[in-house]
């Protein structure tokens, strides 16, 4: 048995490396390091200069990179960028109790929902319906109840999970631009799978309008605009599930975002059979895949897939991402094998 799982928003995080523009770049604990291996930031192209802030996003560790013609424009446009984040976890996060999302949960519904929290939920519930409920926000009863098993040394027993299943439902969720409401008693709503996506667009968009064209974001998720310091693509390295140390690919993400959902980023039993991505049919984690990841034109976009299609299985999965214009996928499976799809140059 594991220890007692980490807060929720943790489980959140990807174990990426960013390949940047001083030989290979190397990943410290969580964080993002695109400056290479003196972690120094290198000299920009003629004309830009290159600000680097970490800070944190929804319970996790974060870090922007802007390229601006200017030193006091990057600066700027970097704190601009955080303050945006600062909105987005006032409204979704769990950890923070006066957060719009902890009100919810705890009085069962919310009136005068910033737009932020409509928009969110509105995207969420159309990827639930066109994922055939794989993907549902509404997940977090779920994760209350391993956690609390977990903590006591145990897991839950099947009748404990058919009882909690039974509060699942994206359906239970009303949305509107005056009221959000739980219809159903003991429904509460988790972010985890879509928020951090949503957190890199929102600072893609600030950096944008504070005059960046070239910028990498990890919020959890990762956005990337323009060219990295050397003008080659931003370039991510996915972290091998089974080896925290080693890559298992590298990915180009050419204007896209990229997320990643993985059964190792939080365990509830060492053979990773049991972590903290839920099927809301069985109240059980998935069997196929050990990780996921989307390429999508937006990070709420590939943070939503990657979560439906870590539950849908490979073949749904596959129709899922093909649905979507613009997205890619690359999978492992429990067994170690790789799939990609065509554009990934993969075979499926």
């Amino acid at each position: 048995m594991s220890d007692s799982p980490k807060p929720a928003c943790a489980t959140r995080r990807r174990f990426v490396l960013t390949l940047g523009a001083v030989g290979a770049s190397v990943a410290i604990g969580n964080w993002l390091w695109p400056f290479g291996r003196n972690g120094k930031t290198p000299r920009a192209p003629a004309g830009l200069h290159a600000v680097r802030r970490i800070g944190s996003a929804l319970g996790a560790p974060a870090s922007i990179v802007a390229l601006h013609e200017t030193e006091a424009g990057a600066e700027g446009a970097l704190a601009a960028a955080f303050a945006e984040i600062e909105t987005v976890e006032s409204v979704m996060s769990l950890y923070r109790p006066g957060s719009q999302l902890c009100r919810l949960n705890r009085e069962g519904e919310l009136r005068g929902p910033h737009p932020y929290l409509v928009y969110v939920l509105r995207q969420a519930q159309a990827l639930s319906a066109a994922s055939h409920g794989a993907f549902d926000v509404t997940v977090q009863p779920l994760w209350a109840l391993y956690a609390n098993a977990v903590a006591l040394g145990r897991l839950p027993g099947a009748d404990e999970i058919d009882r909690v299943r039974r509060q699942v439902d994206w359906r239970q969720v009303e949305v509107s631009d005056e009221l959000i409401r739980l219809k159903r008693s003991g429904t509460a709503v988790t972010l985890n799978g879509i928020a951090q996506g949503f957190a890199a667009d929102r600072v893609l968009g600030v950096l944008t309008a504070r005059g960046v064209r070239h910028a990498l974001v990890d919020t959890g998720e990762i956005g990337s605009l323009g060219r990295r310091t050397d003008g080659a693509c931003w370039t991510v390295g996915i972290q091998h599930p089974r080896h925290q140390d080693r890559l298992i690919s590298r990915i180009r993400l050419d204007g896209r975002c990229l997320a990643t959902s993985g059964d190792y980023q939080t365990t509830f039993t060492p053979d990773y059979l049991h972590n903290h991505l839920f099927d809301p049919r069985t109240g059980r984690s998935p069997t196929v895949f050990a990780s996921v990841t989307v390429l999508a034109r937006t990070g709420l976009e590939a943070d939503g897939l990657s979560t439906a299609v870590f539950v849908a299985g490979l073949e749904r999965g596959i129709r899922l991402i093909e649905a979507q214009p613009g997205a890619d996928g690359f999978f492992v499976l429990k067994d170690g094998q790789t799939r990609a799809t065509s554009a990934l140059g993969g075979d499926v």
